[in-house]
């Protein structure tokens, strides 16, 4: 359960603050009193959740380059933060293959750059790491990756997700051991979550934001991979484990340092063609799609979280079935297409699913 009494005035740093995940976890942050910086590049889309929802009137921002590692430090000294929750990314495994080079550069100095901006900030307490499910080596297994279980990575993408999460390690060795914690006090986490739906998302090369896409403009949804088996969930799943882990983090220490998983229940775990499916049944208006035949990078065909020691040592367990995720993404859209206040759209949706 997420104790919004303890996010009253607490300072966080959020990098990838612009991005979908940042943008709705900024909201949510601010909603329940926290004093947010962000630190990211300009948004990534246009339109983008940032833009429309006016994420810079609720953080204090600032645009930057997680490559720019003295930026960084400079503006971790100047906010002090308490809490650092990282998701400053290339999120893309389709980009990855484009830019290779870029996605190391980001993902892996760049969370380098974040744990030496920790080092050199006072003040700091818990800072969580946020990787991906697809950091773990991909066996096709029809079973959940447990947090033991090895990383690795095919694409780019995964494999600098994999470097990010023994880069934590390392330093959480070497310069924040959970041993010496009454020595600095800091207690560092990372979290690996599926894959994440929402409204808002205009990401380019993922399934639910190009669904989308071709629904509003009245297109043919085209679909990739349709036998793809993903742990697919609404953006708040994740989040909320961010918040409680945090929260255990700031208030328990080394207790809680380490990897999580935060991902659906097993039965959530569908294969494209079915999402796809739903989706358009859900949109209604004849809505329609059809299958790319043509060759596509590769990717995993089979992932699965098992997520029994967030239910267990966290209390965290997902609120929402996949069913439900995809109807307020829908609902989410429908409401921006009719001209609502998007921001109020996510308040509305935060608010629903505390209520679950």
């Amino acid at each position: 359960m997420i104790d919004v009494g303890f996010w009253s005035n607490k300072k966080v740093l959020v990098t990838g603050h612009t991005g979908f995940k940042g943008s709705w976890l900024s909201i949510w942050l601010y909603s329940m009193g926290a004093k947010v910086m962000g630190y990211s590049l300009e948004p990534p889309t246009e339109p983008s959740l940032y833009k429309i929802c006016r994420v810079d009137e609720l953080v204090v921002s600032h645009i930057g380059d997680i490559r720019d590692k003295e930026s960084l430090i400079t503006y971790f000294m100047s906010f002090r933060p308490e809490i650092v929750i990282h998701m400053a990314a290339q999120p893309i495994v389709r980009e990855s293959y484009k830019n290779p080079v870029g996605t190391y550069e980001i993902n892996v100095m760049g969370t380098v750059n974040l744990l030496e901006a920790v080092r050199m900030s006072p003040g700091v307490k818990a800072v969580i790491n946020v990787t991906t499910d697809k950091c773990y080596e991909n066996k096709e297994w029809v079973w959940g990756y447990r947090e033991l279980d090895q990383l690795g990575g095919y694409d780019p993408y995964s494999n600098s997700k994999a470097c990010s999460e023994l880069i934590t390690e390392s330093y959480r060795s070497s310069f924040f051991n959970p041993n010496e914690y009454d020595t600095h006090g800091v207690a560092i986490a990372t979290a690996r979550a599926g894959n994440v739906i929402g409204g808002g998302d205009w990401a380019t090369d993922r399934l639910i934001p190009d669904c989308i896409k071709a629904l509003l403009s009245n297109n043919e949804i085209l679909v990739r991979n349709p036998n793809s088996v993903r742990p697919w969930q609404h953006v708040l799943e994740p989040l909320s484990g961010y918040l409680i882990l945090a929260q255990k983090l700031f208030e328990q220490g080394p207790e809680y340092s380490g990897a999580w998983n935060f991902g659906p229940e097993f039965p959530d775990a569908r294969p494209v063609s079915w999402i796809v499916s739903e989706l358009c049944r859900l949109w209604g208006k004849n809505a329609t799609f059809r299958i790319d035949k043509s060759k596509q990078p590769h990717e995993a065909n089979y992932l699965r979280l098992d997520c029994s020691k967030a239910k267990q040592m966290l209390g965290w367990s997902p609120r929402w079935d996949i069913e439900t995720a995809l109807k307020k993404v829908v609902d989410w859209t429908l409401e921006y297409k009719d001209g609502l206040d998007p921001r109020e759209s996510c308040i509305r949706q935060i608010n629903e699913y505390l209520n679950t």
